[in-house]
């Protein structure tokens, strides 16, 4: 595998890892006998109860205390706490943040039970693979009709509809530092363009456009949801899950194709691994939970008999753009620089 360059966040973005965040919650029932695994995801916090479900009715004994926050975050705090991981599982972030992880030497190689189960796509090919992934998320847009209409805006139906000016300041996105939705939908535009300073050009014309870039990968959905803007760029799950709840939301899937990632999970290296860790690891793989995750997102690692959630494309694979997650991780210090030094002064507030 090629050597991964270092990742390094800002000092701004290491120091919202470190310190008590908003978005970080714990999940755990409190027992003096239970052994006590914690667990980093970037999963959203509305499906992890759901999901953790069939874990704790078949674990009672282990106690699983999660620390939740956006990819960006997670991941920043994982290399800040390198020489004193406190990590003891990675569940459901990026495989192209892992794939940086694994660089530093912070994973260890790990084959869960069922792994031969998982697709050879959704994993690390190694026999004790560095990540394993769970499902994958894809971009969309997510386009409050009512508030379109009142602005007089038509339903962008391609990235390429949403430099046009009739957007401008009427569009909020995630921001590619902190959100793993706002850094593959930028990766996957400066894949999908015929050179990459043509990707580049791409974003400055949608920067033209842009009204705020938020940090976290469904807050732009939300906020077109209440209205607060006519359109999010931000993922499928999150689009379709405001479509079915009756919200004034169309979803659209650009006809260019998603940007993407795997939803994937890791064993932290430290001088001492709990076997609960590899049972949680275990279980996060089983087909029980896997379809669990197949009621959320349209393309799963493990197989399921779940029918495709409604509101994605009828051809889910067919959707994804081309993606390549070793050039994500790769190149992900110098596009998120690149990106800051260009297109930082519209964030949001940390």
């Amino acid at each position: 595998m090629k050597k991964l360059f270092s990742f390094v966040m800002g000092a701004a973005v290491i120091g919202t890892a470190l310190a008590p965040s908003a978005n970080a919650w714990w999940w755990g029932k409190k027992g003096s006998e239970k052994a006590s695994i914690t667990v980093y995801t970037a999963l959203e916090d509305d499906q992890i109860p759901n999901y953790l479900k069939s874990f704790e009715r078949d674990y009672p004994n282990i106690e699983v205390n999660i620390v939740r926050d956006s990819t960006g975050i997670v991941t920043a705090k994982l290399l800040a706490e390198a020489e004193n991981p406190q990590a003891d599982v990675v569940w459901g972030l990026a495989a192209s943040s892992l794939l940086v992880a694994n660089d530093r030497g912070l994973i260890q190689g790990y084959a869960p039970k069922g792994l031969s189960n998982v697709k050879p796509s959704f994993r690390d090919p190694a026999k004790k693979p560095s990540w394993v992934g769970i499902d994958s998320w894809i971009s969309a847009f997510c386009v409050n009709k009512i508030e379109a209409q009142k602005n007089g805006l038509s339903i962008p139906k391609s990235w390429a509809d949403l430099t046009k000016p009739e957007y401008k300041g009427h569009i909020v996105m995630s921001n590619p530092a902190s959100s793993g939705t706002g850094y593959l939908s930028v990766a996957s535009r400066l894949q999908n363009l015929p050179s990459e300073e043509d990707g580049w050009n791409y974003l400055d014309a949608l920067h033209a456009n842009i009204a705020q870039y938020m940090h976290s990968g469904s807050k732009p959905c939300k906020a077109a949801g209440k209205g607060e803007y006519p359109i999010g760029i931000s993922f499928g799950y999150r689009a379709v899950k405001q479509v079915n709840m009756g919200q004034p939301i169309e979803a659209v899937f650009p006809k260019e194709g998603s940007g993407w990632d795997v939803e994937a999970n890791a064993l932290i290296k430290k001088d001492k691994i709990k076997p609960a860790a590899k049972t949680f690891l275990d279980w996060a793989i089983s087909p029980e939970v896997s379809r669990e995750y197949a009621k959320s997102f349209a393309i799963t690692a493990v197989e399921t008999d779940v029918p495709l959630p409604k509101g994605f494309p009828s051809n889910p694979e067919k959707q994804l753009a081309k993606n390549d997650l070793q050039w994500a991780a790769v190149n992900r210090e110098r596009i998120l620089a690149e990106w800051a030094k260009r297109y930082d002064g519209k964030s949001a507030p940390k």
